[in-house]
């Protein structure tokens, strides 16, 4: 039976269809010793390569790693330009991507998997997974609580309304926290209400914090954290305190 070649890379647990497509596009998957082509359709004989390395339905364990991105890497497939890629900084491991993307410019919490369907949650708007951020901004004035309430009732972007689930006021900028991930979207926002940023940390997803870790390091997550990082409301408060208390005074 034949099916597209990104769902059978998707089902390989390799990446999310949308992220098979990226990998298909950036030449990085062959059948049968030939580059694939996008819309390719594919049957249980062929010879499915990612990076050289065969695919094959009965995958092996899917992996997860979070990594501290420094600024100046890219997230993207293929970069035209040359740039330092997220992928770089990982091991060599068969299917790894980045889950979703983190601009050039900014740093801090990226998660990168083999996990097609983990990828599809994270990033899937529907499933409003929390992206929480520090903005540090140019402006002589610091956000004002009133410009901070304004987006969370929600302001007009060039792409549509957009709303924050939460700001509030630190030294020099701002805490935001998203439940949606449009290209520059923090950025935008605060370039909106007059205040431009100058760097931008991402220091959570769901229930997963950056915590301690440096810049460029990286780390396996085992089953604990993929559970904290899905299921935040399952996450003792406490603990939830403890973490928000490291990042204030970290980067308060």
């Amino acid at each position: 039976m034949s099916e597209r070649l990104q769902k059978r890379l998707a089902r390989a647990g390799v990446a999310s269809r949308r992220a098979a497509e990226e990998l298909i596009s950036a030449g990085r998957v062959t059948v049968n010793g030939v580059p694939a082509q996008l819309g390719q359709t594919v049957t249980e004989q062929d010879d499915i390569r990612l990076d050289g390395q065969l695919i094959e339905t009965d995958a092996a364990p899917k992996v997860t790693f979070a990594l501290y991105k420094p600024r100046g890497y890219v997230t993207t497939a293929r970069d035209e330009y040359g740039r330092k890629n997220v992928l770089d900084a990982m091991p060599k491991v068969a299917g790894l991507h980045p889950v979703g993307r983190l601009d050039r410019d900014s740093e801090g919490l990226l998660l990168l998997t083999t996990d097609g369907d983990l990828t599809q949650t994270l990033t899937h708007p529907r499933y409003g997974h929390e992206k929480a951020y520090r903005a540090w901004t140019d402006a002589d004035l610091d956000p004002t609580p009133e410009e901070l309430d304004a987006l969370v009732s929600g302001i007009e972007l060039d792409d549509g309304p957009a709303r924050a689930v939460s700001a509030s006021p630190a030294l020099g900028g701002a805490f935001m926290v998203l439940a949606e991930g449009r290209k520059r979207q923090v950025r935008r926002m605060l370039e909106a209400i007059g205040h431009p940023v100058s760097r931008l940390l991402r220091y959570r997803v769901g229930g997963l914090w950056l915590g301690d870790m440096d810049v460029g390091e990286y780390r396996q997550l085992d089953s604990r954290d993929l559970q904290d990082l899905l299921n935040p409301d399952s996450t003792p408060p406490q603990v939830w305190d403890r973490q928000w208390e490291r990042i204030k005074r970290r980067w308060g």
